[in-house]
């Protein structure tokens, strides 16, 4: 593999991209899929199918084939009943191959027990030509009995091709265990092949290279795809509510407040400034739902009797479903009033036990389920999905992405297993409403994965996030044994943006995995990707480059800053909790590290970051005023005259100027064609402040919010933000007086200023009117553009002028 990226500092070249070179799309075995025969049952060679290159492949070809030997158990039937108790035995299937078995669950006395289990060992460790499934009757105590075997070669299995239907299963007779030829009572259907990954049962298989893995944990180590829940804004317009009776003092009309709850989301209206019984807000609150809708609206009318208490006067619980879903920007919804049920006091308990009242109060409101919006539940930085909630709205799909996820190298030691470092790693992409979790690759630093998977593409501006994390839940306990709940660890991200790959070009890369940690920056390993950008419709990719980012309504009825902010937290926690509640689940922590759920936390490294990141926005510009200079210094004659030729050409025929411009842009950019990116952009150290972050900074990077560190840490922290902040506000000060002294010019606040700039511009009217716009630009040029001889050191009039112009910065306090 080589790196991209100059020479120089070999510990950053560790950070940078690699070029591979993997074997995609390797072609499929020989041999056409028949039934598999037991040993002795004659037939043709099937061994040499592991190893054979006939039919190729159409639908995996961004990964590497890796072969399988697939058995399915799909039941039994006419077992004999146990030879000591005559009752029907406790069946169960053993499949072996080698050092590895795995087996069936078990049934309680049953003669004819259905399974339907797949068992898949990887071809790269099959350590014998033989395959055996053994029937056993499960015992309670002591060793299970054996009833009886079938044993197949595995030089007559068969291989099987997607898209073939799949292998028919087979009635099998049961043999005895020395294989002597006899047969016992009973039978096993059995289905044996040889296949790939791309074969249906691959997912669901038991997998030999997670043998160790028992219990819950067995499925938290299979590959799933998930599907995140629909989110809708639900908007709630408060408008009015009437007959609010206080609870106490009577006499008294109450300053109520409106507070609204969906699931764990509270959102309040303002107090009414003027109390009244009949108190008007017309205030929207705005939550996120998601589809099934299983919360309620529960509005409550509350009463401010004094700071910090509150009395509940009312409330009323609305069931989502109850809310029209708007498409568009009409601003009609029909309005509705709903009559509050009151908690009373006094005669309304009895005992110690507070029973409901109705009475007439009502609360008037307007709510609907926005459908034309977009749900952020990700940053708006590295968004994968821009379509609106309704899929009326959606558009179709202007490309397919293709990801093949080859696999890991030079993983780092996640956590201690029997006195031995281990990572247990899998992968985990999100690209859109869909995500996809390979299998676990159990203790293995270099896993292998070769899994393959497509979404559908509505947007070339989008990003997929693929994460690496190492599986904490094999056991059965869920725990660390420290009393906590096991957390997944997060291994490292990468981040691919569509719209920096070419179309049609299968990009094979090694990713630096790199994590920030306390102690600094870390490279944990190293991702192998295959990816493909395919284009359905050229049309329709460029037309959507003239189109807005999100959908209409986030620009007809737009929300604020802070809106959008608390929206996407909230959104953010409902795909967390309803991807938690999948089998196998994504867990909290891993949707979180996806989602970047803390990107907008404070970070001093993050802020140096974007700061230099700013700055080199303005190189370009400084080298252009660099260069300038050096043409008026005259510091190189022939560039200076050709310059001062241009001038002329340009004044002389001023239509040239702007055609003559987007020509040079024209040129820069078929210039710049051959020096290209070749390789998707890829986490950058340097660009991130990374490698020269000082620990306290990273410290305060990995801190709770609110802090948890000591209070002298504490304080000094914060006198260094006051530093930064008031050498911020400093500039932010100097880019206020600037503006002030421009406005100044015709306020007269400085009385002789202004009238000296008021008499120059009268005289410069005077001498544009009478003097032709192609001598007064051929003089002005000139004038920049003299000789140093006639330049002085001192600075020029119009600055000394505008330096003695009055700011606002006097009336500072």
């Amino acid at each position: 593999m080589s790196g991209h990226g100059g020479g120089g500092d070999p510990h950053h070249e560790d950070f940078q991209l690699k070029d591979t070179n993997p074997l995609l799309g390797e072609q499929w075995p020989k041999g056409a899929a028949g039934p598999a025969r037991p040993v002795g049952g004659g037939g043709g060679g099937g061994l040499a199918g592991w190893l054979g290159v006939d039919k190729p492949s159409s639908t995996y070809d961004l990964v590497e084939q890796m072969f399988f030997l697939y058995v399915r158990v799909v039941k039994a039937k006419d077992l004999p009943p146990n030879p000591i108790t005559g009752a029907p035995m406790d069946p169960y299937v053993e499949v072996r191959l080698g050092n590895y078995k795995g087996t069936t669950r078990h049934f309680d006395r049953r003669a004819n027990p259905e399974w339907d289990q797949v068992f898949a060992f990887s071809k790269s460790r099959v350590q014998s030509n033989v395959l055996e499934v053994f029937l056993k009757d499960r015992e309670m105590l002591g060793r299970d009995d054996y009833v009886g075997k079938v044993t197949f070669d595995l030089a007559e299995v068969p291989t099987r091709v997607p898209p073939d239907s799949p292998l028919a299963p087979q009635w099998y007779r049961l043999e005895e265990r020395r294989g002597e030829g006899g047969k016992v009572r009973g039978e096993l259907m059995l289905a044996v092949w040889i296949g790939t990954q791309a074969d249906e049962a691959f997912p669901e298989a038991w997998h030999s290279d997670a043998a160790a893995v028992r219990g819950e944990g067995v499925a938290s180590v299979r590959s799933k795809a998930y599907v995140s829940p629909k989110l809708w804004y639900l908007r709630v317009n408060v408008i009015e509510a009437q007959d609010v009776q206080p609870q106490q003092a009577r006499g008294r009309a109450p300053e109520v407040f409106v507070k609204a709850q969906v699931g764990n989301q509270i959102l309040k209206t303002s107090v009414v400034p003027a109390p009244t019984l009949n108190p008007r807000w017309n205030e929207d609150l705005l939550f996120v739902v998601a589809e099934p809708f299983e919360e309620q609206l529960v509005l409550m009318v509350e009463d401010r009797v004094a700071p910090g208490k509150d009395d509940l006067l009312g409330r009323v619980a609305l069931p989502l479903t109850l809310f029209e879903k708007r498409l568009d920007h009409r601003p009609f919804v029909q309005s509705r009033w709903f009559d509050l049920e009151k908690f009373g006091v006094g005669a309304a308990i009895e005992g110690e036990t507070r029973r409901e009242l109705r009475f007439a109060s009502r609360v008037h409101v307007r709510a609907c389920l926005e459908g034309a919006y977009h749900v952020m539940d990700e940053s708006t930085m590295y968004i994968s999905d821009t379509r609106p909630t309704a899929r009326q709205l959606w558009k179709p799909p202007v490309g397919v992405l293709e990801v093949g996820i080859l696999g890991a190298a030079g993983l780092q030691p996640m956590k201690n297993r029997d006195g031995r470092g281990a990572t247990d790693a899998y992968c985990v992409a999100k690209y859109g409403q869909k995500w996809v979790r390979t299998r676990t690759m159990i203790g293995n630093f270099n896993p292998t994965w070769n899994e393959q998977y497509t979404w559908e593409v509505f947007d070339p501006c989008t990003v997929i996030t693929i994460g690496v994390f190492d599986n904490c839940h094999l056991g059965t306990n869920g725990g660390n044994g420290g009393g906590q709940p096991a957390r997944d660890a997060r291994i490292g991200k990468i981040r691919i943006r569509l719209s920096t790959l070419e179309t049609d070009r299968v990009y094979t890369h090694a990713y630096p995995l790199i994590a920030l940690q306390k102690s600094g920056v870390k490279k944990m390993g190293e991702l192998r990707l295959a990816v493909r950008f395919t284009c359905l419709s050229l049309v329709n990719m460029l037309h959507l480059y003239t189109q807005p980012l999100l959908p209409r309504m986030h620009y007809l009825h737009p929300f604020t800053v802070t809106q959008l902010d608390a929206l996407r937290y909230q959104a953010m926690g409902i795909v967390a909790v309803r991807l938690g509640r999948a089998e196998p689940p994504l867990r909290r922590e891993v949707v979180e590290y996806m989602l970047d759920v803390e990107s907008h936390m404070w970070s001093m490294r993050r802020s140096k970051a974007n700061f230099f990141r700013a700055v080199s926005l303005f190189s370009g510009l400084a080298a252009a005023a660099r260069w300038f200079g050096d043409v008026c210094q005259w510091k190189n004659v022939a560039t200076t005259a050709l310059v001062h030729v241009l001038l002329l050409i340009l004044v002389w025929y001023p239509e040239l100027i702007l055609p003559t411009v987007f020509l040079y842009m024209f040129l820069t950019g078929l210039w710049n064609y051959r020096r290209r990116p070749r390789h998707p952009p890829h986490m950058d150290t340097k660009l991130s402040w990374a490698e020269a972050a000082h620990p306290d900074e990273l410290d305060e990077e990995f801190d709770t919010f609110p802090t948890s560190r000591p209070q002298d840490v504490v304080y000094m922290r914060y006198d260094r933000l006051r530093s930064v902040a008031g050498r911020i506000q400093t500039v932010v000060g100097d880019m206020a007086t600037q503006g002030e002294r421009l406005q100044s010019l015709l306020s007269w606040r400085d009385p002789r200023a202004t009238c000296l700039f008021v008499l120059f511009c009268l005289l410069a009217a005077v001498v544009l009117y009478v003097t032709p716009f192609r001598v007064v630009a051929l003089v002005a040029g000139l004038y920049v553009l003299r000789h140093p001889r006639f330049r002085s050191k001192l600075p020029a009039v119009p600055s000394n002028f505008f330096r003695r112009l009055p700011s606002r910065a006097d009336s500072m306090l």
